[in-house]
């Protein structure tokens, strides 16, 4: 009878015992999660997986994980990641990497607020960097990525890689590249004294019948003209384009941006107006209900 008591209570103890120390495990598995997630949120794939180590009943719940952090945190540690890194492609890729993966979606609004700041910290390496990055994981590919890209190579004295990339990505498409874009690449070429891939660019723009609206890039097109001999060419564009530099009034872009600006400034006043002739034509009937006879209560 004693064995059978001493079996029992072995086995409680033993029970007991477990029961503890899952407890200390849960505890010091959230501890754990709490500190990380307070400097960088773990990956997203990780998040609901566990480790052969980990006893079944400690997994921690979604809400313990990064819940504390708030989108303007990541951004300012990704930053000064950014700045305190070596300048080595590898680091910045998985910095980025690490950064990115417990999001559910790519955060390319927060990677453009950080591009900004590094911008205006002249940190063109670090932007060149970035967007390379972006675009390797297929994000951000349009024409504005496009340009911040350039003008970033441009400063960060490669403009051999800015032109390689113009050629490869856009310059193939004149007739419906941003003529933003394009004055940004004239003034690039126009910056690193490359005039005759100035006027090549300007003449293919010419061949599309594209039309320039600012008069900064005639004078560039022209001065490249004239210090590359070209003196008829200068003179036939100047002449060409003279209405930009004496036009005073809205160029076309601007009227059409004004005549929908009044089409769509004040849809409230036509409601408005719609509702007042409504309701002017029903008193008007009301009126001439009331004069019918045929309508009058007298005569039914």
């Amino acid at each position: 009878m004693w064995k059978l008591r001493s079996a029992r209570i072995s086995y409680l103890l033993c029970r007991l015992s477990q029961i503890k120390v899952s407890e200390a495990q849960i505890k010091h598995h959230r501890f754990c999660h709490s500190q990380v997630s307070s400097v960088l949120p773990p990956p997203s794939n990780l998040q609901h997986q566990q480790t052969q180590c980990d006893p079944p009943h400690t997994a921690v719940p979604r809400n313990y994980i990064g819940e504390n952090v708030s989108r303007k945190d990541k951004n300012k540690y990704l930053y000064t990641t950014l700045l305190e890194l070596n300048d080595s492609k590898e680091a910045v890729y998985g910095a980025l990497d690490a950064w990115v993966a417990w999001e559910q979606n790519f955060p390319i609004a927060s990677l453009k607020t950080i591009l900004i700041s590094l911008e205006k910290d002249q940190q063109w390496h670090r932007v060149v960097q970035v967007i390379k990055w972006m675009l390797s994981k297929g994000q951000g590919m349009t024409m504005g990525t496009y340009g911040q890209l350039i003008r970033a190579l441009d400063m960060d004295h490669r403009v051999e890689e800015a032109q390689k990339f113009w050629e490869i990505k856009i310059g193939s498409d004149l007739h419906s590249v941003p003529w933003q874009l394009c004055h940004l690449m004239i003034s690039v070429y126009y910056r690193n004294n490359m005039l005759q891939d100035l006027v090549k660019l300007f003449k293919g723009l010419e061949a599309f019948d594209r039309k320039p609206r600012d008069k900064s890039i005639i004078q560039k097109v022209a001065n490249a003209y004239e210090v590359l001999g070209l003196v008829k060419e200068k003179e036939r564009v100047l002449e060409k384009y003279n209405h930009l530099f004496t036009e005073t009034g809205p160029t076309k872009r601007h009227k059409r941006n004004s005549f929908e600006a009044k089409k769509h400034v004040h849809p409230t006043k036509e409601k408005r107006h719609q509702k007042q002739s409504r309701k002017a034509s029903s008193e008007e009937k009301y009126k001439s209900e009331q004069k019918d006879p045929k309508l009058d209560i007298g005569h039914i």
